[in-house]
């Protein structure tokens, strides 16, 4: 045995964003498959909010997120994924720039309920040229659509992944993530993944 102490690899750390409308998931998501416990900025819903923060099909939520979600999931001993969830109000939409400020890719998660709640989260990263795949939340009770019907409604290109979820399964939100990661490398050919930086 030799004196000299071998180093310890240091794992690569990736930023993922987790973004969508209000009440569409995000929290849960995060929440399912975090390795850690989980980092949430959960208020209660106010009188204040009435009027501001439209609660229509998600009338029973309770609280929201006012800055970020996150959480950390370790996919093998050289790569560690960290979740950033954005809040959903547009009257928190300026906090997004620093959220995915260094960011190689972004789940934007989608409530058929409340479907055109995707377009604020689906143009700010198109406009960015940022990998993304869109992840429909199937919710209880909630007309489950074609997956091809909710690309056309979008007006998604045939390139950005469009997959079901379920937002409270880890075995769901793994499969969202890895499809993600293909979408990254798929994009970029092997070569290092551009970050996202505010525009």
């Amino acid at each position: 045995m030799s004196g000299r102490s071998e180093a310890k690899a240091v794992p690569l750390a990736v930023k993922i964003v987790v973004s969508g409308g209000l009440g569409v998931g995000k929290t849960t998501f995060i929440g399912a498959i975090s390795e850690i416990e989980p980092l949430d900025t959960e208020a209660a819903i106010t009188q204040v909010s009435v009027g501001v923060d439209s609660l229509a099909g998600v009338e029973s939520k309770t609280t929201t997120t006012v800055a970020l979600d996150f959480g950390r999931i370790t996919l093998d001993p050289s790569l560690v994924l960290y979740l950033f969830g954005t809040p959903g109000q547009d009257r928190f939409s300026f906090l997004w720039d620093d959220l995915v400020e260094g960011a190689i890719g972004t789940v934007v998660l989608a409530d058929t309920r409340r479907i055109e709640d995707s377009f604020p989260a689906l143009d700010y990263f198109e406009e960015r040229d940022a990998p993304f795949v869109l992840a429909v939340n199937c919710f209880d009770g909630a007309r489950h659509f074609d997956l091809e019907e909710v690309r056309e409604a979008l007006g998604l290109g045939p390139l950005v992944p469009v997959v079901a979820c379920d937002a409270r399964l880890r075995s769901s939100v793994r499969d969202v993530l890895v499809a993600l990661m293909d979408q990254v490398v798929s994009r970029h050919g092997g070569r290092r993944a551009r970050v996202l930086t505010p525009r």
